[in-house]
């Protein structure tokens, strides 16, 4: 995609309009869909992606991503209104937001970087996979358990119960369906899927629902300024409650990670300008502050929305802006067009969300080529479905943590016999003097007849003391034997090791 000179070309803004149409298309029914996910009433979910479009949208962070309710926050959310209440949500999310605001003012945005992928997609795998399980609980028209292991061990014997009820089987059709055509949808030609497929999807099972008068549970509807729940004295009277203190942590650290995630990805779809991570947390921070405010769902950056506006030809922030005014429109003029939504259908929607977010084709090639990093996701997600978001989290950073410790003091020695061309070597890990002797063993025990290829490429870092004992190991081969040996990718001296040698 290019990008032209003036951000307000008239060029641009044709592309940004039409780009903002298909956003706000894709967004209306995962705005709706994660808040009927959550546990709270669906017009909190327009009040968010309202909020991302008009207030995250116009500030200053990355240029295209865009920002609304995530179904990857929708168990943390449920969680935390199951344990301290709808009224509290708001409060909860006021100081997430406060706190992601303080961490973009002191620069730390960055340092979201720093933490594990295989981390961050092991945390999306689970809540993945906690999503499937408890939308097809709603896509049954039954009530979940409240626990994700829960949720998961019986759900076989909830569905096999289901046949025998014609109103549960009647809505699992209806989610199946709606998977369905989301499914095929994407294999079509690409002027019809320049229709959003989550949004035909909906609209089908609506009419089809309304049509046949099936017998299938719909969104119920209220008024959008009803909704508004400003976060009274009560709702901060728990600051005390070292729990609501954690859920806080947990709302602004995995949204502030799953955002500037995002933007990472994001900036990889086009080559405008690139994303400004310490003010896009501080803009994800002020949305959040409105959404707490709102007493609405917490906001993060949506990979889905985003790539669908990039994709659709947006050259600017004002593509995000304007969904979020289609939102606002939709919400004051047509909020009673929610009520002909299927519920069935919004599970279907996100069981294929939860879906997109196991990572099946990554773990596949992590567990060829970086096990450990595989065992991190597969542990992580795991830990979230088994004890819950926060804790599988902070599972999943200390494996992480103890994994590069133990990849910094591993030390590996591989022979490979190569035939008349000789012996390799090589060297894998971290050399140092308390690994030594077991290099230096291994050395020895060569045949010293053999032409042998000592590799170093695959060491992290060699100090002064094995540098030195290597070469003296290799002078001595070469003095004793009729073959010579070749030092392979030795690493550069360090400039305090030049000094010292010096």
């Amino acid at each position: 995609m290019s990008f032209s000179r003036s951000p307000f070309s008239r060029q641009d803004i044709r592309q940004d309009f039409a780009a903002s149409l298909v956003v706000f298309l894709v967004a209306l029914p995962l705005c709706v869909g994660v808040a009927v996910a959550s546990g709270v009433p669906a017009e909190l979910g327009l009040i968010t992606g309202i909020v991302g479009g008009l207030v995250t949208g116009m500030m200053r962070g990355s240029s295209l991503q865009v920002s609304g309710p995530a179904a990857g926050l929708t168990v943390l959310v449920a969680e935390a209104v199951r344990t301290f209440g709808l009224p509290v949500l708001g409060a909860i999310v006021l100081l997430a937001g406060l706190l992601q605001i303080g961490m973009g003012l002191l620069r730390w945005g960055r340092w979201f970087r720093a933490i594990s992928l295989s981390v961050v997609e092991g945390m999306l795998a689970g809540i993945g996979l906690v999503i499937i399980a408890g939308q097809l609980y709603a896509a049954a028209g039954l009530t979940a358990p409240h626990s994700g292991l829960a949720k998961l061990v019986e759900l076989p014997g909830a569905l096999a119960g289901a046949p025998a009820d014609t109103v549960p089987l009647t809505s699992l059709a209806v989610a199946a369906g709606t998977v369905a055509v989301v499914v095929l949808w994407r294999r079509l030609p690409r002027r019809v899927r320049a229709v959003p497929g989550a949004l035909v999807a909906v609209l089908l099972a609506a009419g089809v629902t309304a049509a046949a008068g099936l017998p299938v549970a719909t969104v119920r509807v209220g008024g959008v300024v009803d909704a508004v729940r400003l976060p009274g004295a009560d709702a901060f009277t728990g600051l005390a409650d070292p729990a609501l203190l954690g859920t806080v942590l947990a709302f602004a650290l995995i949204a502030s990670a799953e955002s500037l995630f995002s933007a990472a990805a994001v900036d990889r779809l086009h080559t405008g300008p690139r994303t400004e991570y310490d003010k896009e947390l501080v803009a994800q921070g002020v949305g959040n502050t409105v959404c707490g405010l709102l007493g609405a769902l917490p906001l993060t950056a949506v990979i889905v929305r985003s790539s669908a506006n990039v994709e659709a030809g947006a050259r600017t922030k004002a593509s995000r802006v304007l969904h979020g005014v289609w939102l606002l429109l939709f919400a004051a003029a047509l909020p009673a067009v929610l009520a002909y939504i299927p519920l069935a259908a919004l599970a279907g929607i996100l069981v294929h969300a939860g879906w997109k977010l196991i990572p099946f084709r990554g773990l596949a090639a992590l567990w060829r080529t970086h096990r450990g990093e595989a065992f991190v996701l597969v542990a992580t997600a795991v830990a979230i479905v088994a004890a819950g978001m926060f804790e599988g989290v902070l599972i999943g950073l200390v494996l992480s943590v103890a994994k590069a410790a133990w990849e910094a003091s591993h030390l590996r020695v591989e022979h490979h016999d190569d035939g008349h061309d000789g012996i390799r070597v090589r060297v894998v890990g971290t050399v140092n003097f308390l690994r030594l002797p077991q290099v230096l063993d291994s050395l020895e025990s060569l045949p010293g007849d053999r032409r042998i290829v000592l590799d170093l490429s695959g060491v992290h870092h060699l100090d002064h003391a094995c540098r030195a004992a290597l070469h003296a190991w290799a002078d001595r081969h070469n003095a004793l034997g009729s073959a010579s040996v070749r030092l392979h990718a030795l690493p550069e001296l360090s400039r305090e090791e030049r000094a010292g040698a010096g």
